[in-house]
Order: structure tokens, then sequence, then C-alpha cells
């Protein structure tokens, strides 16, 4: 009897699960080895010691981090709703029955994945002006990160419609629809739950890619962290500011992580998509 399969490897069997375990809990113990090191480093160099944290408490500068955090989230909400909406359709294009449309969206799609992202940025900001076209630092971010996000969000929409079985589509040409209609109320619905980690994923890294917008002088977060680690009437405090906006990157990515989660089980509990299912068996009888 063959052993069971999962979707991409075979199932581990209690030797592998053994190898597993001891290779985490290896892996456990030198993460928090590496965590008590630079804990202990930044210690011993007075790093932690509380005058070094003294310039967190000044207004001027919590003021600071606040608009870079508020400008960090404008060009993210700005780029994942473009990049979202650009995504879909370059999908939409490239699963179109018309060739020309198809080929055109593939040679979009491969050309902002292969450009870099803050290329894309210099482009924008320094590389208009000279045609006579000048745009802001926020517009030149918003653009960058709509375009290549944008690209590789096409990919993601793409495999998750091919993903759906073949036969969902086919029935639903067998009573008449179109495929607009098809692409709508079939794929669309079954998509977007093998999709949703995909795409939270990728906007996680749009979000951490927002920051790139310091190097055109876009006041962002790590913009506003740069000025005030390097500010020597606060006392150059780079490590601690740095410490500081890691914090809130981390705090946005997991913030980010628990609203899809919570939206994949708000999916998963709509009785539109539940009712489904008596239908189906009674239509089987």
């Amino acid at each position: 009897m063959s052993a069971p399969t999962a979707v991409l490897f075979d199932v581990p069997g209690p030797r592998a699960k053994a190898r597993n375990t001891a290779a985490g809990v290896v892996t456990l113990l030198l993460v928090a080895a590496l965590i008590a090191v630079i804990v202990w480093r930044l210690a011993a160099t007075g790093q932690l010691d509380a005058r070094v944290w003294e310039w967190i408490l000044y207004e001027n500068v919590q003021l600071a981090l606040l608009d870079g955090l508020v400008n960090t989230l404008r060009a993210f909400v700005s780029g994942a709703v473009l990049a979202l909406i650009l995504g879909a359709l370059l999908a939409l294009g490239r699963l179109s029955d018309h060739k020309w449309l198809r080929s055109l969206s593939s040679g979009v799609v491969e050309l902002f994945r292969a450009v870099p992202l803050v290329v894309l940025m210099f482009l924008f900001y320094y590389g208009l002006p000279s045609v006579g076209i000048t745009v802001s630092t926020y517009a030149a971010v918003v653009l960058g990160l709509t375009l290549y996000n944008g690209a590789v969000l096409a990919e993601v929409f793409r495999a998750g419609v091919l993903a759906v079985p073949r036969g969902q589509s086919e029935a639903a040409y067998a009573l008449g629809l179109r495929k607009s209609g098809v692409m709508r109320f079939v794929l669309l619905p079954q998509a977007v739950r093998s999709m949703l980690p995909a795409i939270v994923s990728q906007l996680v890294v749009l979000l951490k890619d927002s920051a790139l917008g310091f190097l055109i002088t876009y006041p962002e977060l790590l913009f506003q962290a740069q000025f005030l680690g390097s500010n020597a009437a606060l006392g150059s405090p780079l490590i601690p500011v740095a410490m500081v906006v890691a914090v809130i990157y981390i705090a946005l990515c997991l913030l980010l992580s628990w609203l899809a989660t919570w939206l994949e089980r708000r999916s998963r509990r709509n009785p539109a998509v539940i009712a489904v299912a008596p239908t189906e068996r009674a239509d089987a009888t």
C-alpha cells in the first residue's frame, strides 16, 4: 500500500517527524541564543540605558514618527488598492480569449516584474522631469508600488483562477453563462480563498517596500528614522530609533495578517456559500 501523499510532498513518517521536530527545536534554540547575544551586546554598549531613550519623550519626536507612520500608511493603502485593481485587470487580460490582449498583458506583467521597484521610483521621480513631467515623491512611490506589485498580483490572481477545477467552468457554460458571468459568479468566489494567503503575503511585501521611498526623500517612517537617528541634538540614537521603527513595521504586518485571517474565517461562515452544499447533495441523489 503506497504511503499517503500531500499536494507537494509525501506525508512524513515517524522518523521524518522526529527529525523535523529535532530540527525545529535546534532552530528555535539557535534563534533564542542569537537574540540573547544581541540583547547582551545592546546592554553592554549602553543602548538599553534610560538616557539613550530620552528622545522618545519629546513631543516633536513623537509627532515626527506619527507623521512618518501616516505617510507610510498613505502610500501603502493607495499602492495596495491600485495594485489589486491593476493585478485583476492584467490577470483578466492574460486569461482573455483574444490573443492580442493576452500578449499585451503578458508583456506588461513580465516587464514590471523584471524591473526593480527602486528603479521604477527613480525613473518616475528623477526621470520624468527630463521630459517635462514633474511628480511628487508620494506619486512616484505609489506608481512604483502599483506597477511592480500589480504585476506580481496578476500572476497570483491568474494562478488562483486556473486552480479552480475545470468542471466548475464547464458546468457554468453548460447553464448558459457567458465568460464574464462564469468569472464573477463561479471562478472568482472559489479562487479568492486559495488566493488570500498569497495576496496578503504580497501586501506585506508592499508595505515593507514603501520604505524605499526614503531614497527619493519621501517622508515615511524610515526617512524620519534616518533623520532622528542622525540628529546630534538627540544624541544620535540610531539603534534605538531603528528598534522603535522595526516594532512599528512588525505590528503593522501582524495587523495585516490578522485582518486576512479574519476575512478568511468570515468568508467560510458566509451562508450563501454554505447553502450550496445541500443543493448539490440533492442533485446528486
